[in-house]
């Protein structure tokens, strides 16, 4: 990489070691193929990041922005040869404007860090994916990142104001805007939020905030099947309740929390439903108790509006812990699937079919309250028959919720993993609108290629 402009890069960002660049070659999907990466760059300014992409331009090298590497659909995965943009060094918080309730941060910027300088100010950034302590802003952005609160507040879209961004002809540019209105021309900057990297390198953003919330009222139900807990869910939303979480952990999951964490949480329940309000006042209670009374009548044998914080907080904690605590047990396959929540019942019905037909161990949680589940299918490493079985029940499952209107990915992000599904889902006509748009952001095809949008095999 001699002779161009990453040279004024100092030599300590630039990593070429083999050995050094493991780390950097794929993120937290499992089986999602990657490559050797030619070189990781740790860019300090936007700058910088402009200086690398107008190398790869002229070189015709592919470019791939990396976060934490949190991801779970192979998004960030090296390609051969590929220039790893790795954003850990540009991680401030650069500006909290407590009148205008908007934060710029930097997109190494880890969510919790936001969260936590933004309470600092009496302000909140809503969108919490379970990964929060860990996942970057950036890669939030990237993924249109959701969460427990995005049942009531929305998903990382609804929150991004303005991009600072290098395009597909190496031009450092801004998309959107801070105001609290404003149409002129096309959402560029939601366009973005989601793309997964594929059509420019996102180098600062704008996130609007809210004001603190009220402490929030915790229901917890403890069901005897996922079917009865789904239908909870489902008589929640037919009651008009907009719970601020609904989130739902199986056995499988509890049993796995425990085995690390010793929290005991898995001796008095099959399936646990969370939910929490945070209505302030009396019409808060009301609908705490409301929801309660939901879950006793779909089958809860035991339902109650919790009064201790502490033992509250634990239980979110250990739905937090899940994926983590199941990944200890082997090789972990994540499904991210949206069903309709009304829907949501059958399609945790359907799940439970599919994992016994297939003889393959499926745990379930899920963001109940917005029928976002996260089906976890199970294998032991080195078994490459349940391997196969278990790519078999990870395609039903994408080709079940589409058949109940749903998606393949409600935040994960498609990467490499839900490409084939993405096709089915979308079509072809609109998958080439989709094409489109990538030909002209990205005309020399060097942003994140394979990925999402890329032309398949036929």
């Amino acid at each position: 990489m001699a002779n161009a402009p990453v040279d004024r890069i100092p030599a300590a960002k630039v990593i070429t070691d083999p050995a050094a660049l493991g780390r950097y070659q794929h993120d937290e999907a499992e089986w999602a193929p990657y490559g050797m990466p030619l070189a990781v760059v740790r860019p300090r300014s936007a700058e910088e990041v402009r200086d690398v992409v107008r190398f790869c331009l002229a070189h015709e090298v592919p470019v791939i922005a990396r976060g934490a590497g949190t991801g779970l659909s192979g998004g960030a995965n090296a390609v051969d040869g590929a220039v790893i943009l790795s954003f850990e060094d540009m991680n401030q918080v650069l500006r909290i404007d407590t009148d205008e309730r908007y934060a710029v941060v930097q997109p190494g910027v880890v969510n919790d860090d936001l969260r936590a300088a933004c309470a600092q100010q009496g302000l909140w950034y809503p969108p919490d994916p379970a990964s929060s302590p860990w996942s970057t802003i950036g890669g939030n952005v990237a993924t249109n990142a959701g969460g427990m609160c995005c049942v009531k507040y929305g998903v990382t879209r609804d929150y991004v104001l303005e991009l600072e961004m290098v395009n597909g002809r190496g031009e450092l540019v801004r998309v959107g805007r801070r105001t609290a209105k404003g149409v002129a021309g096309y959402d560029l900057a939601g366009l973005m939020v989601g793309s997964e990297g594929t059509l420019g390198v996102i180098t600062e953003i704008t996130v609007r905030l809210r004001p603190s919330r009220p402490l929030e009222r915790t229901v917890a139900g403890y069901f005897d099947s996922v079917v009865d807990a789904g239908a909870a869910v489902s008589a929640v939303t037919a009651a008009g309740i907009i719970p601020s979480a609904l989130e739902l952990v199986d056995r499988h999951c509890l049993a796995a929390v425990d085995a690390w964490k010793n929290m005991g949480l898995s001796a008095d329940a099959n399936v646990v439903l969370l939910g929490r309000i945070d209505t302030p006042g009396a019409e808060g209670d009301a609908e705490a108790e409301r929801m309660r009374e939901c879950f006793e009548k779909a089958g809860a044998g035991w339902a109650v509006v919790s009064t201790d914080q502490q033992e509250a907080d634990a239980l979110f904690q250990a739905r937090r812990l899940a994926y983590p605590a199941l990944e200890r047990l082997g090789p972990l396959l994540t499904e991210d699937v949206c069903v309709p929540r009304m829907a949501l019942p059958e399609m945790l019905r359907r799940i439970e079919e599919i994992s016994q037909r297939h003889d393959i161990h499926v745990a379930n949680v899920a963001h109940a309250g917005d029928g976002n589940l996260h089906p976890l299918i199970i294998t032991k490493a080195g078994d490459e028959a349940a391997k196969a079985r278990a790519q078999l029940v990870f395609d039903e499952i994408l080709d079940e919720a589409i058949a109940l209107g749903g998606t393949v990915t409600g935040e994960h992000g498609v990467g490499l993993l839900k490409m084939a599904g993405m096709d089915k889902e979308l079509g072809e006509a609109v998958l080439g609108m989709h094409h489109a748009v990538k030909s002209a952001l990205d005309p020399a095809g060097i942003f994140n290629p394979g990925k999402v949008v890329a032309v398949r095999q036929k």
